[in-house]
């Protein structure tokens, strides 16, 4: 059966896609609500169509768009979900009005007629509510109301006389019942409807996603052991300390909870390359030691991947992912190259990525390390692999025992805070009252969930690698890193993972929603604990962002292989409990880690949902840049796979400041003064390693002028709150 799915520009598109393609036993075809492609489209073309949800209301013409059309017909079968359920109520003649409650990412209980798209699912059974408005009734006569939620909210309709139903709940959420169901209900309805509907055979297969035989590009790697316990900060302060660029991706950085591995390196290597990329320009910028800069005018992810592709080689049985290849970053404002808009302009790359040709991978189980050296598959280039493999043997087996010097105190909480909201770039007044904007914004169906952030500036009169050594200890984490690239350094100490592909084409994200400070007593720390993990606010945060992140990958994985192995489990660091979901998929064949950051940059933990429209309203209530904060930073392996992480609790420095960005999810149950704490809260830990970092005195930092005026409210963000209230009201 061939279905259109058409996509009111939502984020939760793919999850129907692949509910749709498991029970038809084919792909359905996606179309935006804006393509040309739809209004060319014959009736004859598809054997039914669902609806999506999306942004905004049924009335306004940029939210249905060309959806309409098939609203107004009575040849095909349709199933509208959320928006696509209003929208098939609105071109009837009903009424669409704000929900009494609106309900973002909360399970409900439904009720129904038993028939139809219900047929054979139980009474009471739990789905999922993304809405702030809906279809009340009494309904018109050409329409029947078929499900209700528990207080009384129309959850399902059909029309009397065509072949159209529609579901107010989200049958594609990973915590509502019987979604499988429902669509295939949907199925047996269109093929009554339609009875010259073929069946047709199941198209959908998993294919073995084995990675094939890197080609023959005239490069080998090399590689030795070391066995020895080595500490990766000696490494790094004793190896790469002189080195214009380098990388230290933290293994180690997070204790008990840190990776296996950590990867060291610099571009003293023959193969290595710095690039850097300007989203606004669309241009590229080369430097290799030795040669002038060189600017190319495409965009940077087909540059990475030919840089992979030129330098791809065999792949030696290693117990790790990263075999040479890209270290570095894509900044927020990358977006703009993603179908995003180009709001702001950072004053820092938007990506900016190492090619490492000389590695040190540190470890922390075996305690080993493997030293790999790419390098040309030549006489010369085994000769200078193999120097450059004993050097860096024989420093190891010299490196001493070393001693991290004493951190100093912190200040205490009352200056700590004082010194935090000086530097903050937004009054905390302001930030208070974009909570309420963004709660605006939900309240009118605009988004379900908000990611509204802010930052503190610093002068930044310490060196970021002793930063960053004071960093990975005051905040452990699991995905701390300190990249040097001269015009940028960033430390990291994120213990958020973006995404991780596998060479064997396994795609994992681990998104964090939800966070608790850590209590004074154990009694205390878990209550806090359980608290984060019972709390009806947090879960729903949560949900929406594991169902953005479930669509997003559903773009590049294969049907019927995203799935969620864990849900809402908690994790404890040491300053924070948080609150962790694992999404899981196989990528399809003929695409790659790059094709999967395109399909889910940025990471919907920092957006909020639907992705596409949040990210206006962030541009709008945001009045500067986010830069590297709210990015990605990693690897990228010539061997395919990639790991990278959510850049969160992270400073950056460049041009003599040091910039530090926090915030969190504004939803409807938000409280602004508890938004401004958290974002508070998660700016303790790197402010804390900018005070330890000992360059510093509380009275010196408190005295100081900052260099940034305070940015108030944006008067775009009053324009759009003003005419959004405005048709609400007219609804």
């Amino acid at each position: 059966m061939r279905t259109l799915l058409i996509d009111n520009h939502d984020s939760y598109t793919y999850n129907l896609f692949h509910l749709v393609a498991s029970v038809n036993g084919e792909d359905p075809l996606v179309l935006s609500n804006d393509d040309p492609e739809l209004a060319r489209l014959s009736f004859g073309d598809v054997d039914n169509v669902v609806i999506s949800p999306g942004p905004g209301r049924p009335g306004r013409s940029r939210d249905l768009a060309g959806s309409t059309r098939f609203l107004d017909q009575d040849v095909l079968p349709v199933l509208g979900v959320c928006l696509g359920h209003q929208g098939l109520g609105f071109q009837a003649g009903a009424r669409i009005a704000l929900a009494p409650q609106a309900r973002h990412g909360h399970p409900t209980t439904v009720t129904h007629d038993g028939r139809d798209l219900f047929d054979g699912i139980p009474q009471g059974f739990t789905a999922v509510r993304y809405h702030s408005l809906y279809v009340p009734e009494p309904l018109p006569p050409g329409l029947e109301a078929t499900a209700w939620a528990e207080d009384g909210v129309l959850m399902g309709l059909r029309h009397r006389t065509r072949p159209h139903w529609g579901v107010q709940f989200h049958p594609e959420s990973i915590l509502t019942e019987w979604g499988t169901r429902l669509l295939a209900n949907f199925r047996t309805l269109s093929e009554a409807a339609r009875p010259s509907i073929t069946v047709r055979g199941t198209t959908n297969t998993v294919v073995d996603n084995e990675s094939a035989p890197a080609q023959d590009t005239g490069h080998r790697l090399h590689t030795a052991v070391f066995h020895g316990v080595v500490d990766p900060e000696q490494v790094f302060a004793e190896l790469h300390s002189a080195s214009e660029r380098a990388f230290w991706l933290d293994g180690a950085g997070a204790g008990e909870r840190g990776a296996r591995f950590s990867y060291l390196g610099d571009d003293t290597g023959p193969l290595a390359e710095y690039c850097s990329y300007d989203v606004r320009a669309g241009v590229v910028t080369v430097e290799r030691a030795g040669r002038p800069a060189t600017r190319l005018r495409e965009d940077i992810f087909t540059y990475l991947r030919r840089g992979l592709a030129d330098r791809a080689h065999a792949q030696p049985d290693l117990p790790f992912d990263f075999t040479c290849g890209w270290v570095g970053y894509f900044g927020y404002e990358l977006k703009a190259a993603l179908g995003g808009q180009a709001a702001h302009r950072s004053s820092t790359p938007d990506a900016a990525w190492l090619f490492a040709d000389r590695v040190i991978v540190i470890d922390h189980h075996e305690h080993t390390a493997h030293l790999l050296c790419l390098a040309e598959d030549t006489r010369s280039g085994h000769d200078e692999a193999a120097g450059w493999l004993d050097a860096t043997l024989a420093f190891l087996s010299s490196l001493s025992s070393h001693e991290a010097p004493p951190l100093r105190s912190w200040p205490q909480e009352e200056d700590a805070v004082e010194i935090t909201e000086r530097w903050l770039l937004r009054e905390a007044a302001d930030y208070r009252a974009d909570v309420v904007a963004c709660q605006e914004q939900l309240r009118a169906g605009e988004s379900y969930e908000i990611c509204l952030t802010t930052a503190v500036e610093l002068p930044a009169t310490c060196a970021s690698a002793d930063y960053y050594r004071v960093l990975r200890r005051v905040n452990p984490a699991p995905y701390s890193a300190y990249l040097r690239f001269g015009e940028v350094d960033v430390a990291s100490s994120s213990p958020e993972r973006f995404l991780r592909v596998g060479a064997d084409g396994v795609v994992q994200a681990e998104p964090i929603k939800g966070t608790a400070a850590r209590g004074a007593t154990p009694e205390a720390d878990t209550a806090l604990r359980d608290a984060l993990a019972e709390d009806p606010k947090t879960r729903a945060e949560n949900l929406m962002i594991v169902d953005l992140l479930r669509n997003d990958m559903g773009r590049v994985c294969q049907v019927g292989t995203v799935h969620v192995p864990e849900l809402m489990g908690t994790r404890t660091y040491r300053t924070v409990h948080q609150l962790v979901s694992t999404v899981r998929g196989d990528l399809r064949p003929g695409l790659d880690a790059l094709d999967v950051v395109r399909a889910c940059f940025p990471g919907g933990s920092m957006t909020g949902a639907p992705k596409e429209r949040t990210m206006e309203i962030i541009d709008e209530l945001e009045p500067s840049a986010r830069g590297v904060y709210s990015g990605a930073l990693g690897f990228l392996s010539c061997n395919g796979s990639a790991d990278l992480s959510i850049v969160i609790r992270t400073a950056v420095f460049a041009a003599g400041r040091v910039r530090i960005g926090a915030g969190g999810a504004v939803v409807l149950d938000s409280d602004p003064d508890g938004e401004y704490q958290e974002m508070l809260l998660k700016l303790a830990a790197p402010m804390r390693a900018y005070w330890s970092s000992g360059a510093h005195r509380p009275a010196a930092v408190l005295s100081a002028e900052p260099r940034v005026h305070r940015q108030g409210r944006h008067a775009r963000r009053r324009r759009r709150t003003a005419v959004v209230g405005a048709e609400v009201e007219a609804g």
